[in-house]
């Protein structure tokens, strides 16, 4: 196995050993006014919406994992077949490693073999030069790009990147690749005078990915030769960044410590067009199995449908309007911060 696929399977490990289902975060400070008298049905229909021209059956997602293993092909297979029957999208973790290591385009294509008329989105890092941004794109035949802005990652990585001039590639990216693209950062949380930048950069669509889920400071350190766990604690907190994004006036998905429905509620209540979940999906599978994260998530859609009947919605359309109040803590953060 490769330097790149054995961290691969790495991070597999320590995202799971390190893995806290009841761990608290930001949306936990977040309330919204429930009406006592909703006047209002619960149906999955309220739920369903489009997502890069395809129709979804929800607004949430399997956001990026991983790829370019052993192990993750099993696993991306696996996801493939869960978002094709639950007809929700599916984002893969990094192919970077494509470029140096074509031989693991398998690992990645699994999830389109196994879901071919469903929503795929491809993942690589800031550096991936343009045609080769296309060329993935193209081979996975991907419905839009990520690309990540992993800072924190690489400088807490022994063996990561320590430039980050990353503006320039990222436009070329832009003009060269021909679908959609989504600038997502890795659990630190995207700050408004970075996607202000991005904007002014022609980018229109962020994955926030605050801090409350899983910290690869935290991942990173554990593969390090010396103790990097400060930087754990410099992320973003999931809410506020959202409540950034939202002031820029963008579209944004909302992801970061997404634990049950009642948090994706919030998230798109927060102005998120989509909510993406990674590591709370990926361990339920790894200790229940398949069949325990296909019925999670048909669960999930159906508790999506109940909140927005609970709070009195009809679709997903008005859910900002929904009146929000905070716990002094993150009340605080946000009369600081916005």
């Amino acid at each position: 196995m490769s330097i790149r696929s054995n961290r691969k399977e790495e991070h597999l490990a320590l995202a799971q050993k390190f893995f806290d289902a009841k761990q608290k975060n930001s949306f936990d400070q977040m309330h919204l006014l429930r009406p006592a008298l909703p006047e209002s049905k619960a149906a999955l229909a309220t739920i369903k919406t489009s997502m890069f021209g395809k129709s979804v059956n929800a607004p949430f997602f399997i956001n990026a994992m991983t790829g370019g293993s052993p192990k993750s092909l099993a696993i991306n297979r696996t996801l493939g077949q869960i978002a094709g029957k639950t007809k929700i999208a599916l984002a893969l973790g990094s192919a970077s490693i494509l470029v140096k290591e074509p031989d693991q385009l398998a690992s990645f294509y699994v999830a389109r073999e196994a879901n071919p008329d469903g929503v795929i989105i491809v993942n690589v890092n800031a550096l991936t030069k343009p045609h080769d941004a296309q060329k993935i794109v193209t081979e996975l035949a991907a419905d839009a790009l990520q690309i990540h802005l992993n800072t924190v990652q690489e400088i807490a990585m022994p063996e990561g990147d320590r430039d980050f001039y990353w503006l320039d590639n990222l436009k070329q990216i832009r003009q060269t690749v021909t679908v959609p693209i989504i600038i997502k950062e890795v659990g630190f949380g995207l700050d408004a005078a970075s996607i202000r930048l991005l904007k002014e950069s022609g980018f229109n669509l962020f994955d926030l990915a605050g801090s409350g889920g899983t910290n690869f400071a935290q991942i990173e350190n554990a593969r390090n030769n010396h103790d990097v766990s400060y930087l754990a604690d410099i992320g973003l907190p999931t809410v506020i960044a959202t409540m950034m994004a939202a002031r820029e006036e963008t579209d944004f998905i909302v992801s970061g410590g997404i634990r049950n429905p009642l948090d994706i509620f919030k998230g798109l209540c927060l102005g998120g067009k989509y909510v993406g979940i990674a590591n709370t999906f990926l361990q339920a599978m790894q200790e229940h199995g398949s069949q325990y994260l296909l019925e999670l998530i048909e669960g999930w859609q159906e508790e999506l449908a109940n909140l927005l009947a609970i709070y009195g919605q009809h679709d997903l359309e008005h859910l900002t309007e929904l009146k929000q109040y905070y716990d002094l803590p993150l009340k605080s953060l946000i009369e600081q911060l916005l």
